[in-house]
C-alpha cells in the first residue's frame, strides 16, 4: 500500500476544502485505504505524483476519482418520508397559491446524486397538480458536482422502489428495454428535471430565485464555516416565504437567517 506523507495529505485536504468544501481532515486512513490501490493500478508510483497532477487542475477526472472514492452517493426514493409529506401537504399548497398567476414553481435539488430526489419531487408535484400540471412550469433544477452520478441520473436504471406508493410504481415507472430487469422513470417525469453540473462552493447565479431548495445529506462533508457560508448563499437565492430542506442528520447555525419550522425544514420569512 502506498504511504501518504504529511505534506501530501495536507495538500490534498487543503485542495478539496478550498475548491469543493469537503472536509477530509479526519479522513487520513480512509484516503490511504481507498485511494492507494486505485492509484497504483492507474500507474502512479506515489501519492505525491498523484497530488501534484491533481493540483495542476488539468485533469477533471482526478477530482471525480477522489469524489467517488471518498464520498457517498447513497440515495433512494422517499428518503426521509416526512419531507415529502410536508412538501405535498404544506409547501406545495403554499407555493402554488403564491405563484398562481405566473404558474411557475422554482425548485432546486442541490446535490441530486443519481436523480431519485428530483424525480421524487416531480412525482409529488404531478400528484398534487393532477390534470393542471401541464399548465405549469414545474421543472426541477437538479445539480451535482459529479459527472458520473449525473450521467446515471439522466439515464436512470433503478430497482422498482418499495417505499413508493403502489399506484406511483405503475404511473411513473416503466421497465427498461435493455433486458436488465431494472426500471426507468416515465418520459413525463424525466422531462420535468433539468440536470446541471454545479459546485456548491461557486457563486449561485441561476435565472430565478427558488421557492424550495432541497439540500439533504450533502453538508455532512462540510465544516461549520463552509456550511454557514453555503446556507447564506441559499438564503440569498430563496424567494421570500420560500423553503430550505436539509437532511435530518444535519444542522445549521442557530443564528441563520432562516426560520426553523420543524426539524430539517426552514423558511425565509
Amino acid at each position: 500500500m502506498m504511504q501518504l506523507s504529511d505534506s501530501d495529505f495536507n495538500r490534498l485536504v487543503r485542495f478539496m476544502h478550498d475548491n469543493y468544501g469537503i472536509n477530509l481532515k479526519q479522513k487520513r486512513l480512509l484516503i490511504n485505504s481507498r485511494l492507494s490501490a486505485t492509484l497504483k493500478a492507474q500507474g502512479y508510483n506515489s501519492f505525491k505524483e498523484f497530488v501534484d497532477e491533481l493540483l495542476r487542475g488539468k485533469d477533471k477526472d482526478l477530482v471525480e476519482l477522489v469524489l467517488n472514492k471518498l464520498t457517498t452517493n447513497y440515495t433512494y426514493f422517499m428518503r426521509e418520508k416526512e419531507h415529502y409529506k410536508f412538501f405535498s401537504e404544506v409547501i406545495l399548497p403554499d407555493i402554488t397559491a403564491r405563484n398562481e398567476k405566473k404558474k411557475i414553481l422554482s425548485i432546486w435539488s442541490a446535490g441530486c446524486s443519481t436523480g431519485e430526489e428530483p424525480y421524487n419531487i416531480s412525482m409529488c408535484i404531478k400528484e398534487y397538480l393532477g390534470a393542471q400540471a401541464s399548465a405549469w412550469d414545474t421543472r426541477v433544477l437538479a445539480t451535482d458536482i459529479s459527472q458520473r452520478v449525473l450521467a446515471e441520473a439522466k439515464d436512470p436504471a433503478y430497482e422498482l422502489p418499495v417505499d413508493i406508493p403502489p399506484a406511483w410504481r405503475t404511473r411513473y415507472f416503466v421497465k427498461r428495454t435493455d433486458g436488465s430487469g431494472l426500471y426507468t422513470v416515465t418520459p413525463e417525469i424525466r422531462r420535468n428535471v433539468i440536470f446541471r453540473t454545479f459546485n456548491l462552493m461557486d457563486p449561485i447565479h441561476f435565472k430565478l430565485k427558488f421557492d424550495v431548495i432541497f439540500c439533504r445529506n450533502v453538508m455532512i462533508y462540510f465544516d461549520q464555516p463552509t456550511k454557514d457560508a453555503l446556507i447564506q448563499r441559499f438564503y440569498n437565492v430563496t424567494n421570500p416565504g420560500g423553503y430550505l430542506l436539509i437532511g435530518h442528520s444535519e444542522n445549521i447555525s442557530k443564528d441563520s437567517a432562516y426560520h426553523m419550522l420543524r426539524p430539517a425544514t426552514f423558511r425565509k420569512e
